[in-house]
């Protein structure tokens, strides 16, 4: 069964020109979207990947309908291939893109293999990023539960009430292995290299 989606970004666009193309096509059902594609909730997109099953075709007005970026793109591919459905595209950049037929689906396998060169792109300029960020003293990740205040009154409720480190943690409002990682962290820091 051929399944359409169609989207626009804005109310003020007009789904008609999709809608006729879809239909024309043999769609029978199709869902729709008027919202940007950058969106992460798409309602009709969602419905519409339900609704494939085995043998069905998913079929879009242009590539960029469906997803904003190649890495969009193929994880939506994938899905629909794991559910055995395939994917067709009708007019645009991407008509070649039928992964129903071994021509469409070589055509998506490039694709996909772009995708993952612009994934390893993306990862290797975040490490760099966050490498320069460290040469520079940027603190990376999530600030500390536990500040020095705090770590002190830890220890001295510790060694000087006796307390144990569960009841510690929770007057301190933080999980016991917070308040250990910030201790253990701690007695690195004062023993030094």
């Amino acid at each position: 069964m051929n399944i359409g989606y169609a989207r626009v970004s804005t109310a003020d666009q007009n789904l008609d020109m999709q809608l006729r193309a879809l239909r024309e096509a043999g769609c029978i059902h199709v869902y729709e979207d008027i919202l940007s594609g950058r969106s992460a909730r798409r309602p009709g997109l969602k419905a519409a990947l339900a609704r494939c099953h085995e043998g069905d075709v998913l079929l879009v007005w242009k590539l960029d309908r469906l997803g904003r970026s190649l890495l969009d793109l193929v994880t939506i591919a994938r899905h629909l291939e794991r559910k055995g459905a395939g994917l067709r595209v009708l007019t645009g950049q991407g008509q070649l893109i039928d992964t129903s037929q071994p021509e469409g689906r070589m055509m998506f396998g490039i694709f996909a293999v772009l995708a993952e060169f612009e994934r390893e792109l993306i990862r290797e300029r975040t490490v760099a990023g966050l490498a320069a960020a460290r040469l520079c003293g940027t603190a990376i990740g999530r600030p500390p539960r536990l500040n020095e205040a705090a770590l002190s009154e830890a220890k001295a409720m510790l060694t000087e009430e006796n307390m144990t480190k569960k009841a510690v943690a929770a007057r301190l409002g933080v999980h016991v292995t917070t308040l250990h990682r910030a201790l253990r962290q701690r007695s690195k820091v004062e023993k030094g290299p």
